[in-house]
């Protein structure tokens, strides 16, 4: 078999960490979406609904269904934001602050795991690498002055 691709473990590693999230999500009736969301949410001040996208990194048409999902599940409520009568403020119920301390107990668990499972000298190379990684991407390095044959 061929050698994997750095694209091709970071991803298939993602979806395995996804799967894993929405299984233990599923106990509780939600999503990784969901608590994604949740754990973005401030939990006192709630957070303006335009800046979750951009600090979820996540497109407007799918926070839009995420959000709606949420509110009629009783997680969230939306208020006027008193600051700027065009936006919305996206506030938690007090259900939705348990189940984000369950989100958040769920991510603390996963990361627990891995600490417990990998010596510190191996998670500060992959942390190295994944902000290296991300680094190029920022700066647009790694297809900067690419030519392709059949472009």
């Amino acid at each position: 078999m061929r050698d994997k691709t750095i694209d091709y473990i970071l991803k298939s590693t993602w979806i395995a960490v996804t799967k894993m999230y929405n299984e233990e999500a599923a106990k509780k009736g939600s999503t990784m979406s969901t608590g994604f969301a949740l754990l973005s949410i401030d939990p006192e001040k709630g957070t303006p609904s335009t800046a979750l996208g951009p600090k979820m990194g996540v497109e407007s048409t799918s926070l839009s269904r995420t959000l709606k999902n949420m509110q009629d599940k009783g997680l969230i409520t939306r208020t006027k934001n008193p600051k700027d009568g065009r936006s919305v403020l996206i506030h938690l119920t007090d259900f939705g602050l348990d189940m984000r301390d369950f989100s958040k107990e769920v991510v603390l668990g996963f990361d627990q795991a891995v600490k417990e499972n990998i010596p510190q000298e191996k998670l500060d190379t992959f942390l190295e690498v994944a902000e290296k990684i991300q680094d190029m991407i920022t700066e647009k390095s790694i297809y900067k002055n690419k030519v392709y044959k059949n472009a």
